[in-house]
């Protein structure tokens, strides 16, 4: 992404549209949200990640010559148009929830307020970087919660889908909880802690593995994990290993992070096992780390079984998020502006219930129970609608209205969660470095109920409606059913 120009990272139809806006003089603004309808992977929940490329490429959305060459080559673009494209750029607002928060389905990730041309041009790359990142971010919270407290390290770069969703994949595979990753591109990029052991070739290459063992134990005193399983794990590996330990700390080698590395067979037996040879030896604090095909559910069976393993790697599964390899967002318009400044509201309506978009200029509140901290639902109101914590606040479902709840003032607190990235096409938000999103994502987390957090049938967050909003909502419904009538 630093050294290519991603303006032509979009759909056919966003340019023919906008040719079709630019020949008939319809550039009004409008607002788009992007958003996502069904939570990834059965999780109760997501996280918000890539809004930090996102703003890399609207900083460097143009067209440059070699772009209007090749879309002139495609015969379907006027003159005009290619002139109005030469000198484009983003003039608009966007809004987006800071990354690393839990989100919900239904609620803008982004919000984009801008010329309609400009606005269509920009959704497919917005959402290109905000599913995929979101969507690894999200199942690295589950492969970490799954954990309870063990380091994950991220290493899927050789089975992801490519240089990009390998390098940004980690990116968001940090921000979700993990601890680092193998990708060194990504430890360079984002200043995020880089992980690894060695391969089975490196003892493969040797004479024999204790020779293996030895060799890298004096390269690495201070991070010396040996993987153990080549050849035969609890008769030769963990023996070799214990043997080259015991010389390290005859040395007087400072020994701060060593241990072993499982990566086949029964892991709950081979770390079991592997655990009482390395206490029995005098290395109870010896690490014992794990990898092959892993992810969270494997990492809860296994915890489940006793296993002795306090470190995981999880590749595969991970990065290219195995059981759940799409995050869903879209990215639908909301508003138009009439000619006095105001916005109205615009609707689309689907036979199925979740594809009816919410209209309008809209913001996000999230409430929390003010005992506890954790959230109680999130509203989804306008913009201009404001609420005091010390009155009552009657909240429900807006699929099933009859389902409603009053906090009483006092019992609660509010906090808007979209911030404004560009105002009137510049910059104005600065994105935090990785590790202190990851930082944030995890008290993130903390406010999340367990019941919400479980890996397998979640509880479902309420997203709700204010009741001004869902009015506005329903009338439109309602004026196109009476179209349909007449």
């Amino acid at each position: 992404m630093s050294t290519l120009n991603l303006t032509l990272l979009t759909d056919l139809y966003e340019l023919t549209m906008m040719q079709g806006y630019f020949e008939s003089k319809k550039n009004e603004t409008v607002i788009f949200d992007a958003f996502y309808r069904n939570n990834p992977c059965g999780n109760g929940y997501a996280i918000a990640a890539g809004l930090e490329q996102v703003i890399d490429y609207i900083k460097n959305l143009h067209f440059d010559e070699e772009d209007i060459s090749y879309l002139r080559s495609l015969n379907c673009f006027t003159e005009d148009f290619l002139s109005y494209l030469s000198n484009f750029h983003f003039s608009g607002d966007i809004y987006a929830i800071p990354e690393g928060t839990v989100v919900f389905p239904r609620e803008p990730l982004v919000k984009v307020i801008a010329p309609i041309m400009e606005a269509q041009l920009v959704e497919t790359a917005i959402l290109n970087i905000i599913n995929h990142q979101s969507l690894i971010a999200t199942k690295a919270a589950r492969v970490v919660y799954a954990a309870k407290g063990d380091g994950i390290m991220e290493f899927g770069l050789r089975r992801a889908q490519g240089p990009d969703a390998g390098t940004y994949g980690a990116r968001a595979a940090v921000i979700g909880g993990c601890i680092g990753t193998s990708n060194v591109l990504t430890g360079q990029l984002f200043h995020v802690p880089v992980l690894g052991t060695h391969a089975h070739s490196w003892i493969m290459s040797f004479p024999d593995e204790y020779t293996a063992f030895k060799t890298y134990s004096k390269m690495y005193p201070d991070n010396c994990l040996l993987l153990v399983d080549t050849y035969d794990t609890l008769k030769q590996g963990v023996p070799d290993a214990i043997r080259v330990f015991q010389e390290m700390r005859r040395d007087g080698l400072p020994m701060k992070r060593y241990g072993i590395r499982l990566d086949s067979g029964d892991l709950a037996y081979l770390s079991k096992k592997a655990r009482k040879m390395l206490d029995e030896a005098g290395f109870p604090d010896a690490i014992i780390s794990a990898s092959s095909d892993l992810d969270e559910h494997l990492i809860d069976s296994l915890k489940a079984q006793g296993a002795a393993i306090t470190s995981w790697g999880v590749g595969t599964n991970l990065i290219t998020s195995k059981d759940c390899p799409a995050f869903g967002g879209v990215y639908k318009l909301a508003a138009v502006q009439a000619e006095d400044g105001s916005f109205v509201p615009k609707i689309k309506l689907s036979e199925n219930t979740e594809k009816v978009t919410n209209p309008g200029n809209k913001k996000i509140i999230r409430i929390y129970e003010k005992d506890s901290h954790k959230i109680k639902a999130d509203l989804i109101a306008l913009v201009e609608e404001e609420y005091d914590p010390s009155e009552d606040l009657r909240i429900f479902d807006p699929l099933e209205p009859w389902k409603e709840t009053i906090l009483k003032g006092g019992t609660y607190e509010l906090r808007e969660i979209m911030v404004p990235v560009f105002l009137k096409g510049k910059c104005v938000y600065e994105s935090p470095e990785v590790m202190d999103i990851r930082s944030y994502c995890m008290e993130e987390q903390n406010t999340l109920w367990e019941e919400s957090r479980r890996l397998i049938n979640p509880h479902e967050m309420y997203v709700d409606l204010s009741d001004r909003l869902y009015t506005i909502k329903k009338q439109l419904i309602n004026d196109y059913s009476m179209k349909k009538r007449k």
